[in-house]
């Protein structure tokens, strides 16, 4: 798409498109104008043929004329040029007509009758020629000439040999005839006439005599042993064992499965395999699992018939707390029945897809940025992301990266702009020295010896000017945050003094402009450079955005226009490439012939940099990372977790899982037929299941019915035949939209768009599909894309795509994928958490909360408890914090959850406490997760479980119930003021009372039950030390928060301080029975034995 480096503003609504440029600006009122030239005829734009030039058919006087046009009048107009009536003459590629001049330069006889013969039951075929009539690209022959919608394929019978044209011949039997079916053999109307017979005529089928002579059906001649001794040749390349180094690519035939294949040739082997857990951690986890399974029935049943007569209030409360956290326990434990590892294998995929001397064959991916704020997502940190995807270890053509600007900040864009430029400097640097990781704020800030395994000489002199380079880069960078700080009145203008077209965020054109790609610019040592553009998607007031949901959809849709990628990858702007090879990893699913077809997606773990050692917030999530995940890798795969996820566009868009085909069992008719009789029913059951499977896979076989697109606009006149032929088209329309070019584009299972596409019309296509009132009257976040109804669209997201069938893959590959930046303070993790929480509210009050929707469907049992565990959590958050309370409030009263204990019953409890320690510990062995890590985890789910999922509860139901909503606040993604200097910093907000107060409430009970204790005697101690255990165990999960207070008290804000303390002092209060210095039953009066008298 060649826009020569301008930015492209405009709305599809307006009829506007204005391109911008340092040194001029062009307004235009029709996409036309920025075109080539136009046929005289039909309006349409024509084409560029495969030496770049334009279409010409008369050599007389260039009258501007397209191919379809061409041909359509030498076939049945007067064949001749409508400006100076000169005949026209055969082009190549072009059906000879009666008239035609022998011209042996200008003879194709392998196209002679080729009228644009497509195969009806390839989607892909199809897909191109829509596009190529929509955009008027034509590819050879085929220009212009689109397919009938109704290709009677399925009367075809596949076993039987197509061979050439005949006529029958009585002497054979009907069952050995062999079915002659000539192209376009349909019933449908034709955009353009072609000199066949009518489509309605079947022809005869031809019998093969066995006794004749082979080579009168084409066998036995020159050209069919021609044939034989290219497909022997093939077959002995096949066999060729793969040489692992020196040529080392592995000649890959057209059938992946080739039984033929010698299975030692390492580049057919499966490009990854499953390890699973050894039998020796995975079966005692098991049992221990059933365990206490068992040990928590006792509990309860010993619990229940045992209730404490004095305290019922407090013994219901624990009671009912007790069993939901059993409930939570069950969701959260059972998905992790079957954890599984998983290994990858990149000389394979390199020896099947990278062979010398050929383009390369990986498949290409869209990669998606977000951001939004450039304030509190600092550029310097976008940038560096962008420059670790531009420098991936992929092929430079297969890769291009879209930048979502949700804020349409100019910031961003003059940012982008110098990242542009600084990357013809970094990428050839990357790629030479094979550097690690690759974005350079981080690897310039490695603590490593950057001299280890580097011998080229000028490593060292390069890297010291590289570094320079980009300290540079990084005073351009902060001077413009530095100048962004004040805004001016007028808003900002561009170095051409045009204003910014978004000046105002929420009324502003879609924007795109094309940083890298586009012809001319490269990196400094001549070599191309992946795709980077620049997208902000069109707002107006009174439309729904749906905020990153609407973004990342948007992105979709106009990288299917502009490079129709069939993988994308989308990353937080934030999250940059820690490993060059991630892309291959995902590869080696996504693109293995066995398992890959019904892989959706694969999500990588996040990992982060910025953390202090002790991870005191629990940032890195480490629990769920290396246990969870691998627990859901061997069910279904892995919950999608918003980024470091790459995506099969298919599955994106609402398709479901293609279906293994059964083989066709094996019938006899030898048997009577009163046998067959019985088996009616049977055959009336499978005929009601087939009805059901056709109404699943309707919308897949839509996509080999549909028709010309650019009918839709112009009309046909006809009969009802012809609407109706139409119906799939109409129905594709309200799944994906108005746009034609992206509606072809997804019929394009491996991707790619005509390669004459001009610019002018792929940037029609690119502004509409950004308008904000594209989606309406559309399948969108509904079916489509990134579902919207929550602020988590990633939970929800994912589900969809499992509820279809598919299935997600977790890879861990051994040097982390992809790291982030964490939210620095407590505040900013609380907030984090907060939006987490409240977008599973909003999933659990929808209409797809996992406990009721999708039944029937693909979705698997455990994986569906998965899903349950990920939108019911907040609601833990009730019963925590009464359970959170019970210790202050028994050591306060004097009272206790639990009667006297017996034997029996501290048998019990022992066992509980020793299964959850067992569990927990071979959690920790298989998962590789440390104990300080497992303990971090355990303190973080209290503390935001009493603070962040309660206040989520709230949002959420005065959100959906009241329809009061509430904005999230974005997390800050970095910190200027020293390394982990504001680790400790509290900033105001209300999600740091809960916990305060808990905190303050079980101290003071522990002072006041500890003074009881000592006051009352050695008696009271043994009742004190349940309490005691209780409330202590509160006051370490709580000890993030405590450590923070003691370690800054400069930096707790006041107004926590006197909350938190009021709260406690009111409910203290409620103790009536605070008297520590004086007995239980009041002064005791006994006789001193003195006599006073």
């Amino acid at each position: 798409m060649d826009l020569k480096g301008r930015l492209v503003a405009g709305s599809h609504n307006r009829n506007e498109f204005v391109l911008i440029n340092a040194d001029e600006i062009g307004r235009v009122t029709s996409v036309k104008e920025l075109s080539g030239q136009i046929c005289q005829i039909c309006g349409d734009e024509i084409e560029i043929t495969v030496d770049g030039e334009p279409f010409v058919a008369c050599n007389e006087c260039a009258f501007p004329i397209c191919r379809p046009c061409y041909e359509y009048e030498r076939r049945e107009g007067n064949q001749a040029c409508p400006q100076c009536k000169t005949r026209y003459k055969r082009i190549k590629g072009s059906p000879r007509v009666e008239g035609d001049e022998e011209e042996e330069e200008f003879d194709d006889l392998d196209h002679e009758f080729d009228f644009g013969a497509i195969d009806p039951r390839d989607p892909q075929q199809i897909a191109e020629a829509v596009l190529a009539a929509r955009l008027n690209t034509g590819r050879g022959p085929h220009a212009g000439l689109i397919t009938s919608p109704k290709m009677e394929s399925s009367s075809l019978n596949p076993d039987i040999p197509l061979l050439t044209y005949g006529q029958e011949d009585t002497g054979i039997s009907a069952d050995k005839h062999a079915l002659i079916i000539p192209p376009f053999m349909g019933r449908g109307k034709r955009v353009h006439p072609v000199p066949f017979t009518d489509s309605s005529m079947s022809l005869p089928p031809r019998p093969m005599d066995p006794k004749k002579d082979l080579a009168v059906y084409g066998y036995g001649t020159v050209a069919w042993k021609d044939r034989m001794e290219e497909w022997r040749k093939r077959q002995n390349d096949k066999l060729q064992v793969v040489r692992h180094e020196g040529d080392g690519g592995s000649n890959e035939g057209d059938e992946p499965d080739d039984p033929d294949l010698p299975k030692m040739d390492e580049g057919r082997q499966p490009l990854s395999r499953k390890l699973p857990i050894s039998s020796s951690r995975i079966n005692p986890y098991r049992m221990i699992i059933l365990l206490r399974m068992v040990i928590l029935g006792l509990f309860f049943h010993y619990r229940i018939l045992h209730p404490v007569n004095d305290a019922y209030g407090l013994w219901l409360t624990s009671i009912i707390c007790e069993i939901w956290f059993a409930v939570s326990w069950i969701f959260d434990q059972f998905p992790k029945w079957l954890p599984i590892e998983r290994e990858t294998y990149l000389d394979r995929l390199s020896l099947r897809y990278e062979k010398d001397g050929k383009p390369s064959e990986l498949a290409a991916i869209d990669v998606f940025v977000s951001t939004v704020d450039p304030m509190k997502e600092p550029p310097l940190i976008t940038a560096n992301t962008v420059l670790s995807i531009l420098a991936v270890d992929y092929p430079i053509d297969k890769v291009a990266c879209y930048v979502s600007d949700d804020g349409a900040a100019m910031l961003t864009f003059e940012a982008l702009s110098e990242t542009s430029e600084f990357a013809r400097k970094w990428v050839p640097f990357c790629k030479k020295f094979n550097i690690e990781p690759r974005a350079p704020e981080w690897y310039f800030a490695q603590k490593v010896d950057y001299l280890k395994d580097k011998v080229h000489p000028t490593f060292v002199r390069e890297r010291r000017a590289m570094k320079r380079d980009y300290e540079e880069f990084k005073v351009r960078i902060n001077g413009l945050v530095a100048m962004a700080q004040k805004v001016p009145e007028e808003g900002w203008t561009m170095q051409d003094g045009t204003p910014w077209p978004g000046n105002n965020v929420r009324d502003h054109p879609g924007m795109i402009q094309v940083f890298l790609g586009h012809n001319g610019v490269r990196d400094i040592e001549g070599n191309e450079l992946p795709r980077l553009i620049y997208v902000s998607r069109e707002k107006r007031p009174g439309f729904e955005h749906h905020k990153k949901a609407g973004a990342m959809n948007a992105l979709v849709r106009v990288s299917a226009v502009i490079s129709n990628a069939p993988y994308m990858l989308n990353v937080d702007c934030d999250h940059y490439i820690n490993n060059s090879k991630a892309l291959r990893e995902a590869m080696c699913f996504m693109m293995d012939p066995t398992s890959g077809k019904k892989i959706c997606y694969v999500q990588f773990p996040q990992r982060f940099d910025g953390i202090d050692r002790h991870d005191r917030y629990s940032n890195r999530n480490v629990v769920f990372f290396d246990i969870n995940m691998k627990g859901l890798d061997g069910i279904q795969g892995p919950i999608y977790v918003g980024t470091g996820c790459v995506f099969r566009r298919q599955a994106l868009y609402g398709y479901d899982a293609p279906v293994k085909k059964k083989a066709p069992g094996k019938t006899c008719n030898c048997l009577p037929k009163w046998c067959c009789c019985c088996c009616r029913s049977r055959k009336k059951s499978k005929k009601g299941k087939s009805k059901e499977n056709k109404k699943k896979t309707k919308s897949r076989e839509a996509s080999t019915q549909i028709h010309a697109l650019e009918n839709i606009e112009e009309g046909i006149e006809g009969i009802d035949s012809e609407k109706t032929s139409l119906m799939p088209q109409i129905k594709f329309e309200k799944k994906f939209g108005q746009s034609p070019v992206f509606i072809a584009s997804t019929l394009l299972d491996d991707g790619g768009v005509p390669p004459g596409a001009t610019s002018a019309s792929l940037l029609k296509e690119a502004i509409h599909v950004i308008s904000c009132g594209y989606e309406d009257k559309s399948e969108w976040g509904k079916e489509v894309g990134w579902i919207y109804g929550s602020v988590t669209e990633d939970i929800l997201t994912g589900f969809k795509m499992h509820c279809h069938g598919w299935r997600s893959v977790y890879c861990m590959p051994k040097r982390p994928a992809f790291k982030g930046s964490a939210p620095i303070n407590l505040s900013d993790r609380l907030h984090q958490v907060l939006r987490w929480a409240l977008g599973s509210v909003e999933i659990f009050l929808s209409r797809h909360c996992p406990i009721w929707y999708g039944y029937g469907c693909g979705l698997k049992p455990l994986e569906r408890f998965s899903y349950i565990n990920s939108v019911v959590y907040p609601l833990t958050s009730i019963p925590l914090i009464a359970y959170c309370t019970l210790p202050a409030v028994c050591l306060l009263t004097g009272k206790f959850i639990v009667p006297e204990i017996s034997n029996y019953a501290s048998i019990v409890f022992m066992a509980l406490f020793i299964s959850i320690a067992a569990t927990s510990i071979i959690e920790m062995q298989w998962g590789g997760v440390t104990i300080d890590d497992w303990w971090r985890n355990e303190q973080f789910w209290v503390i935001g479980g009493v603070s962040s999922h309660l206040f989520a509860l709230f949002q959420g139901l005065l959100k959906v119930l009241a329809g009061v909503s509430t904005n999230f606040t974005v997390t800050s993604k970095g910190g200027d003021d020293g390394e982990f200097s504001e680790l400790y910093l509290f900033k105001w907000t209300s999600l740091l009372i809960p916990p305060m107060t808990l905190l303050i409430i079980n101290i003071i009970g522990v002072i006041v039950g500890v003074s009881d204790a000592i006051n009352n005697g050695y008696e009271s101690w043994g009742p004190l030390f349940g309490k005691l255990f209780f409330a202590l165990w509160v006051i370490v999960h709580l000890y993030p928060f405590l450590k923070g207070i003691m370690g800054k008290q400069d930096g707790v804000p006041t107004i926590i301080v006197v909350w938190s303390i009021l709260l406690a002092s009111i409910f203290s209060l409620l103790w009536v029975r605070i008297n520590p210095f004086l007995s239980k039953g009041g002064i005791v009066l006994e006789v001193c034995g003195l006599d006073c008298d």
